[in-house]
Order: C-alpha cells, then structure tokens, then sequence
C-alpha cells in the first residue's frame, strides 16, 4: 500500500469530525460467543490449578492424556463449560471417581456436574481424558496449532504455539483469558533421547522403563491459557542467574545441540534487557519461576518464563529492521520483544482479547525503549517513527467485545505510537517511567479491561488520555491538525483545530513554533488562535515529530 511521508503538509480528502468511534460490521456465530464471552456456565467456577498430563506420538502427529482442574465453586449451576476443539475426543470425565454426564457442542463440552452447595473455600477438582490429533499450524505463529517438525539432523523437534485459537487446541480448559490457574504443572511424555522444556522450573525427570521419560514442570504464578506450552527435541541446556531488582534471577537457555556456540552468543542480550525493563517496568514478575530462552521452528511467541525463540540468531527481525532506520540492526527482535510480554501481557493479561492492544502496543513500546538504553532518546524517537509505514488504519484496534476477536494489527506499531504521544505529553519521564512500574505493581498477577488501564494511566498522570484513547483506538482516523495564516490589524495570527477526529477531540501538542522554545498547545475542534507577528512559523514543520498525526492547511 502507498506509504505517506510525516513531516510534510499532507493535503487529501477527510471525514467530518462529528465521526464517531466506528467497527467494521462483522457477523458472529454462536460458537463465537461460547468461545469469547462469560457464559453462565462458565461463570460460577474459577479455576485455581490445571495439571496437564500428555503423551504425544510422534508417527502419527496425535496426543493422548489428561487434565485434572482444581476449581472453587462460586455459584450455583448443574452444567460446567469445558472447551476442547474439534477433532479432539472427550474419553471421559471423573469426579470423585464417578463418570460425569456430558455432551459436545462444537469445541465446548458440557458437563453435567452435582449440585454444590456455596460455602467458603468449596474446592472441587475433575479430571478430564482426551485424545486425538490436534490442529496443526501451517504458518506458526502466525496461525496456530502443533507444530510438528525434525530438526537438520532428523530428530524430532515438535511444539505449540495457540494465542487466538486458544490453549484447548491442545487440551481442556476454562479457555477465556480472564481466568487464570493460580499455578499449573505440566508432565510430557516423550522417548528418552528427547527433551520437553515447559513453562516454570523443572521438577523431575522421570524414567518409564518402556523407552520413554515423563517431564514434569511446575509454575507457581498465574498463568493465561495460550502461555502454556510445551518444545521438544534434541536439546542442550545450559544456566546462569542475573542479578535483579528482587535479587538472584535464574536464567535458562535450551537450543538444539549443534546451535550451542551461536546461541551463547546472541542469548547474551536477555541479561541487556532485563536490566532495560526492570528499569522501566519494574521487577521481572516470575522470579519463582525464573526466565527461559527456548530454541522453536517458528519464529517466536511469549510464553511464560519459557519465551519460545527462532528468530535464527541474528539481530533484528530475521535480520531485518522493522524501522529501516538502522537502529534495529543492533539487538534481537525476538528477546526483546517477546521477553517483553512477561510484563505486558503475562503479568498483566487481558480479560477479553478485543484488548490485545494493552499486551502489544506496551511490548512493541518495549522496542523505543530498548533503543533508547543502547542508542538515546534520538535514536529511539526515530525508530519509533520509522516504525508508522506499516501501520494500515485498516480496523479499529480495539474490536468487540464477548466473541473472541481480536481488533487490528495496528495495535503493534500504531499502539506505540500512543505510548510515545502518551509520555509527549506527559513531558516527565520520570513520571512516565512511574506510571509503567506502578501497573505492573498494581495490576501485578492479574487480568484487566482497556478501561482499567486507561483510568489508571488518567489518574497517575493527572492528565484526561480518554480522548486520545477513543481516537486512535477505536477508530480508524488520524487527527490532522488543520491550520491557516490570519492577517489582522493588530498582527499576523494562526488559526488551527483537529479535524478527521472524534467529537470534541482534544488532545495538546507540542513543538518549536518560535523555533527556539518547546512549548505545547491545547488544540481542540474549535478554531483557536495565536499571535506570532515576528515569528518565523511554518506548522508542519515546527511541531514534535513524536505525535502521530497528520497536518494540512486549510484551503482559501
């Protein structure tokens, strides 16, 4: 698509600014509701642990196993939503030794359970037992399911990647991001050469006798469904530790065994970019689960304390510079940004994924940041913006709520230029840096909404974000700041206000309209006015680069 250049008076068509925040018209099916919304059947369990027991084979790309889910009973319901997808096979489903009812609804089982009574602490736990052969990835991560491959030596080498198909693509589980186990352990079954590394420390490794050795994992954290995962094949392990804000971190990296050296090498970085984030962002939120670097065939995904890595040790993105400014040839793609998400979209997930926005947008945010700790603040305004040529203002990022959809791409490189207008406008970073380490302290460990995150970001800062939000991410539009020369009797005047904009946008801007002081301006959809007699002014040019908007002059 054609690119537009910033900096430039940009002179097109545009929409009235009496636009409203808009969706494009969708159609959505009753399995999509099962799928993204609060069910009844759904509402009156939360989940407090899953214990995952599979046994993939190999040959013939099936899994078979078990998930037993600690629940704690929260209302009052004789039918249980579990969801397992097609064409995964419910064997059965046991509580307290007893075969439980159920029936199959598409990808949801419904379970007919006892009638629990409400009391404090009614904890209950059934087990579920499944095979079958799973969705299969063909373009991981990019679509999802198994990920079944050999590596260059024809050994196995197999994993998952389920973000937005959902983690019961591969087992069964309460699959709604705002419910989330207080902890989990996972057990994989693979032939004694093979390695399964998961996600939290390793427990025991233990021999079967029969050719095979059962991994067991466990994460004391709360964990999203699509985190949990699990990588096997040939590989080498090796530790270290870093020294963190909350003291002795342990690192663990795991690569195919004939990619140790290059490996060493490139992982290097995950030390540079824990002391970036926790800078910024505050602690790493899984110390008791320590951080991991895991080799995958695909290129990437943000697993909890188990960050799955094929960006082919090379600096940026498969060698590329997503800026095509320079400044992303000089660090890893795949570290920075998808270690990123243990703060912003592990330690704070969202409740529903129309609000992606708030785990991307903050994590491609992490990537400014990151070049600004090797290269300055510079260097990281620059690669913000060369960052806006793949933003296509296609969809609104947020999309609707309750029906498992998620809003536009854009929520990547348009959702950090919000972040860069945020703290523009904020003008202290010292400010700006406590508003990312007080949302990880505040929402540490939880699931949240977009408004959560707004009001929060509203009241740290004193200053009301709510119309840029509704702007830029529930809408399509790029505000341009229409301005034009006014000559009167007493001086030469500007005009200006926001148009192609929300009713009753504002939004202040900044820049060197003397062309010596940085001053900012509140500019709203009425025409307002500044003197500049003797001011050498041209509003395209003079204001910061860093406000991702457009500007036109108004024609006469």
């Amino acid at each position: 698509m054609q690119k537009i250049y910033y900096g430039l008076i940009i002179i097109f068509f545009y929409t009235s600014c009496k636009a409203q925040p808009t969706q494009n018209d969708v159609v959505f099916l009753h399995a999509d509701t099962l799928r993204g919304s609060i069910t009844p059947e759904r509402a009156w369990w939360n989940v407090i642990k899953y214990d995952l027991h599979i046994t993939p084979n190999i040959q013939q790309h099936t899994i078979k196993g078990f998930n037993s889910i600690t629940f704690l009973v929260t209302g009052s319901n004789t039918t249980m939503q579990i969801d397992l997808q097609q064409p995964l096979i419910v064997d059965s489903i046991i509580y307290e030794h007893q075969q439980l009812k159920y029936k199959r609804e598409g990808n949801v089982c419904w379970v007919y359970t006892p009638m629990w009574p409400i009391r404090d602490a009614q904890i209950k736990q059934i087990t579920i037992y499944y095979h079958g052969k799973p969705e299969e990835a063909i373009r991981p991560p990019w679509d999802n399911g198994m990920v079944w491959k050999n590596d260059k030596n024809n050994n196995p080498w197999f994993s998952v990647v389920c973000q937005g198909l959902g983690a019961s693509t591969w087992w069964p589980c309460k699959d709604h991001q705002s419910d989330e186990p207080d902890s989990m352990a996972i057990h994989i079954t693979v032939p004694n050469h093979l390695v399964d590394v998961s996600n939290g420390r390793l427990q025991v490794v233990q021999n079967n006798h029969n050719g095979t050795k059962t991994w067991s994992w466990v994460v004391h954290n709360p964990i999203n469904n699509y985190n949990a995962t699990m990588n096997v094949g040939k590989y080498t392990h090796w530790h270290d530790f870093y020294n963190g804000e909350k003291g002795k971190l342990d690192l663990d990296f795991y690569v195919l065994d004939y990619n140790v050296d290059k490996a060493k090498n490139q992982f290097a970085q995950a030390k540079k970019m824990l002391a970036c984030f926790e800078y910024w962002f505050g602690p790493y939120p899984f110390y008791e689960d320590g951080y991991k670097l895991v080799e995958t065939s695909y290129l990437g995904m943000e697993h909890q304390s188990a960050i799955s890595y094929g960006n082919q040790f090379v600096n940026g993105y498969l060698g590329h510079d997503l800026s095509n400014t320079g400044y992303g040839y000089g660090w890893d793609y795949i570290i920075i940004h998808e270690s990123a998400h243990e703060w912003f979209g592990n330690n704070i997930t969202t409740k529903d994924i129309a609000d992606m926005w708030v785990h991307e947008s903050f994590a491609t945010y992490s990537e400014v940041l990151y070049v600004e700790y090797l290269y300055g603040k510079k260097a990281a305004d620059a690669y913000l913006q060369g960052l806006r040529d793949d933003i296509d203002n296609d969809k609104p990022i947020i999309a609707h709520y309750n029906v498992n959809e998620k809003g536009s791409d854009d929520m990547y490189k348009k959702g950090a230029n919000v972040m860069h207008m945020i703290r523009t406008i904020v003008h202290n970073d010292s400010l700006f840096r406590s508003v990312l380490k007080s949302l990880n302290k505040a929402f540490y460990h939880q699931t949240v909404t977009t408004k959560q995150i707004e009001n929060y970001i509203n009241h740290k800062t004193g200053y009301n974000f709510t119309p840029l939000f509704d702007q830029y991410l529930r809408t399509t539009q790029i505000p341009i700041l229409e301005y034009e020369y006014v000559y009167t009797p007493s001086g030469k005047k500007i005009r200006y206000h926001w148009v192609n904009c929300i009713k009753n946008f504002n939004m202040k801007i900044g820049g060197y309209w003397d062309g010596v002081h940085y001053t900012f301006y509140n500019v709203t959809t009425n025409w307002k006015e500044i003197d500049i007699e003797n001011m050498k002014i041209n509003v395209a040019n003079a204001y910061d680069q860093n406000f991702y908007i457009y500007c036109q002059q108004k024609n006469t």
